[in-house]
């Protein structure tokens, strides 16, 4: 495996009309840390061979199984440095698995698994493998997401109080049938338990994780299925008690007519507080008690050596989502270099989401459909 320079990378998934392999695809490459030499793009052998060959693969490295690739690309002298895996969440686990085994890092899509017993194993199996694993929970790698994550962690807001994070969609608010993105995320087999609950809430949630740097003690939640004959969920409120004493909600919907892509943080501390929106990264709202509201904007002076790292163009062209997903490429090669070469990673490498964090979501989506199900009776998340 290479220890320089350009990195090798595999995907599993991501094939033709598949949006999010393509993202991928396109944030490894932005800042010429990876380059895309194996995948098993499709189930269809076929399909995966057409595939490949339209990326400028070696056809013998265009695999028409997962499992084959593992094998085979283990045993190469220029076998990937690591697999990129954005298939359907039901074969999560399998995948991470059988390449975690075969000695090869992983970046997988969020949610982790759709169970917390396999999510659970599969934390065991990096532990034991002592290999990276990285969760792409993409907003965490936004400039100035770090920037607010850097002001509450110095203590700049002082006390947290409240909590506020939204997701607000809605692609989904009618049935699309033969859409496929829609079908596999409105399967409960290939999706898991939770519709907008596991595509969007998970991010809404990871998102206050990182900033907040604050578990949730207990949640109370109440889960919604507007569009009718839907299988899952496709609106999410849940109040959330931070184990730090703040209080939070949360609400993530894909039905909400009108709404983009409407992730939005706003957290309220003793001493100041801060908004961000990803609708318009570039700018982080901060306000001081008793002060006018400044407007902190990515490439800026005075800002965090997390902002700066994670910032490419000089203030006033603007950075978005590509940008923020390819910081978290970044990190993972910063990790997979570091573990190749037996040295301790970069420290803001460190910042990218791990397997803890996907272990943490299983388990939000787990003590949501608990509570849920309860009447909205206050729950634990145990992760």
């Amino acid at each position: 495996m290479s220890r320089a320079g350009v990195l090798r990378l595999g995907m599993v998934g991501g094939g033709p009309g598949a949006f999010i392999g393509g993202v991928h695809r396109m944030a490894a490459r932005l800042d010429g840390r990876w380059s895309l030499v194996a995948g098993a793009f499709s189930s269809d052998p076929a399909v995966s061979a057409e595939f490949g060959a339209s990326l400028g693969l070696s056809p013998e490295r265009a695999y028409g199984d997962w499992a084959e690739m593992a094998r085979a690309e283990a045993g190469r002298q220029d076998g990937i440095d690591a697999v990129a895996v954005v298939t359907p969440n039901h074969l999560h686990a399998q995948i991470c698995a059988a390449f975690l085994a075969a000695g090869v890092p992983v970046i997988c899509d969020k949610p982790l698994t759709i169970d917390l017993t396999s999510a659970k194993a599969l934390a065991e199996q990096v532990a034991a493998s002592g290999l990276p694993f990285v969760l792409t929970h993409n907003y965490s790698g936004y400039p100035m997401v770090r920037e607010a994550r850097a002001l509450v962690a110095a203590g700049r807001l002082g006390p947290l109080r409240v909590v506020q994070v939204e997701y607000a969609q809605d692609w989904l608010a009618r049935a699309l049938p033969g859409n496929r993105q829609a079908d596999w995320r409105g399967d409960p087999a290939r999706a898991g338990p939770g519709g907008a609950l596991g595509d969007i809430a998970t991010h809404a949630f990871h998102l206050t994780r990182f900033v907040t740097g604050q578990a949730v003690a207990a949640l109370s939640a109440d889960l919604s299925t507007f569009v009718p004959g839907r299988r899952v969920d496709d609106n999410v409120h849940v109040q959330l008690r931070f184990e730090g004493g703040a209080r939070g909600q949360l609400w993530a919907s894909q039905v909400a007519v009108g709404a983009a892509n409407g992730l939005r943080l706003r957290v309220f501390g003793e001493d100041a507080g801060l908004e961000w929106s990803q609708e318009e990264p570039d700018v982080l709202r901060f306000t001081a008690l008793g002060e006018a509201p400044r407007s902190l904007r990515r490439g800026g002076p005075g800002l965090s050596d997390e902002a700066q790292a994670a910032t490419r163009l000089p203030a006033g062209h603007p950075e978005g989502y590509l940008e923020g997903f390819a910081q978290i490429y970044a990190d993972a090669a910063e990790l997979v270099a570091a573990h190749h070469e037996t040295r301790a990673p970069d420290a803001l490498a460190r910042l990218a989401p791990g397997i803890d964090d996907g272990v943490e979501g299983v388990a939000f989506i787990e003590a949501v459909l608990k509570s849920h199900a309860a009447g909205g009776a206050w729950t634990g998340i145990s992760a």
